[in-house]
């Protein structure tokens, strides 16, 4: 075998003081590595929104101010054209998806460019289709998609890339 350090490794090392400085931001947060799950993408979206990060990997992911709970999910739209949601989507996730809101976050890459809210009601078209097929199937469905399409159409932009940093969100979701 013939091990050698690649030409870019300098560089490498140069930047990676500032990616431990965010991992250790992404510590306060709750995060404990930032390439795995989208920990980057997730602190991110935190900081921006103002949310709070809930533990474990069963509840929901994240809560505001006044107590609100989210589902949170991002796409790099480099790579995909729906949002991911559960690997074994059956009646009980979806009656768990029904009664909280849904945050959107839309990715070239790592670069974020929007964010959007979809109320439960806005995705209840999905949770009817998913019963539906579950119904018919006896079986859980594995990781069914979101269209970003459906959400840039229907869903509350909170933030874009273009707004300097300003939200739009007139009030809390009920």
């Amino acid at each position: 075998m013939n091990f050698k350090f690649h030409p870019d490794l300098k560089e490498l090392l140069h930047l990676w003081p500032q990616i431990e400085a965010y991992q250790d931001l992404a510590n306060k947060h709750g995060i404990h590595d930032i390439f795995q799950d989208n920990g980057g993408k997730l602190l991110q979206i935190l900081l921006l929104l103002s949310l709070e990060q809930l533990p474990g990997r069963e509840g929901n992911d994240a809560r505001d101010s006044l107590g609100t709970e989210f589902e949170l999910k991002s796409v790099n739209m480099e790579l995909t054209k729906g949002f991911s949601t559960h690997h074994h989507m059956n009646p009980k996730i979806i009656a768990k998806y029904r009664k909280i809101p849904w945050i959107f976050a839309l990715y070239n890459n790592i670069v974020i460019k929007s964010i959007y809210l979809l109320l439960p009601s806005g995705l209840e078209f999905f949770y009817e289709k998913w019963e539906k097929q579950w119904h018919d199937t006896g079986k859980d469905i594995n990781n069914p998609k979101i269209p970003i399409k459906y959400v840039l159409e229907n869903g509350h932009l909170l933030w874009d890339s273009a707004s300097e940093h300003k939200l739009f969100w007139p009030k809390p979701p009920k």
